[in-house]
């Protein structure tokens, strides 16, 4: 009598961590670096402070904008209390604190909209996190006084479904009335700026409610 045979199966589960890489600095920055860095191959404060001024054209900076920004980098594996190394240093350069430009208009800006880059908000209606924050037209408001010419307003029925409410669909984000949104950016599109606001619509609307 043949014995009966059982069929089983393996499942094998493999993990793999990658790594992601940091953007290495480009050789320009590395020859700044060099330039403006003491002799142990670091930037002290003094050092990031000539840098400030020198090279980036900076009158006003102090040495208190330069610490600060050392402060800032403190967390960083990267971050040498004696000083910043290349890429501490390169990690302040791509990074909010580093705001050298002016803060008037320094463009010619005569050209059609399509050949700028524009300051642009992400659902700007949001308080907080993307799924249970409360949507309100606060956000709006604070973005236009910093100057963003972009503001993102994600359009849904209302339960009774004859009014246009402000929300990130599928979440638990409190909704906001459209006409709400809309006064703000009437009342605040020009307070920062002269120049265009742009207002994109994601649409979830029914057919009459776009009408």
């Amino acid at each position: 009598m043949a014995r009966p045979t059982h069929a089983v199966k393996f499942c094998f589960f493999f993990k793999r961590i990658f790594r992601i890489q940091a953007a290495e600095p480009p050789k320009e920055v590395k020859e700044i670096f060099d330039e403006y860095s003491s002799e142990t191959g670091t930037m002290t404060i003094d050092d990031l402070h000539k840098f400030m001024i020198d090279f980036q054209g900076e009158t006003d900076a102090t040495k208190e904008r330069a610490q600060e920004v050392f402060n800032s980098l403190k967390h960083l594996n990267i971050f040498h209390r004696k000083g910043l190394h290349l890429h501490a240093f390169f990690r302040y350069l791509i990074g909010d604190r580093n705001t050298p430009l002016p803060s008037q208009v320094h463009h010619n800006m005569d050209s059609p909209l399509a050949h700028y880059f524009l300051f642009t908000g992400h659902n700007s209606y949001l308080t907080g996190n993307q799924l249970s924050s409360d949507s309100s037209v606060d956000p709006i408001i604070k973005a236009l006084k910093k100057g963003v010419r972009v503001i993102e307003l994600d359009l849904w029925p209302n339960n009774e479904k004859n009014d246009i409410k402000v929300c990130h669909g599928g979440t638990l984000t409190a909704p906001v009335d459209l006409i709400k949104c809309l006064r703000v950016i009437k009342d605040n599109a020009f307070i920062a700026s002269d120049y265009p606001v742009v207002i994109t619509f994601e649409d979830h609307l029914t057919a009459d409610l776009q009408a």
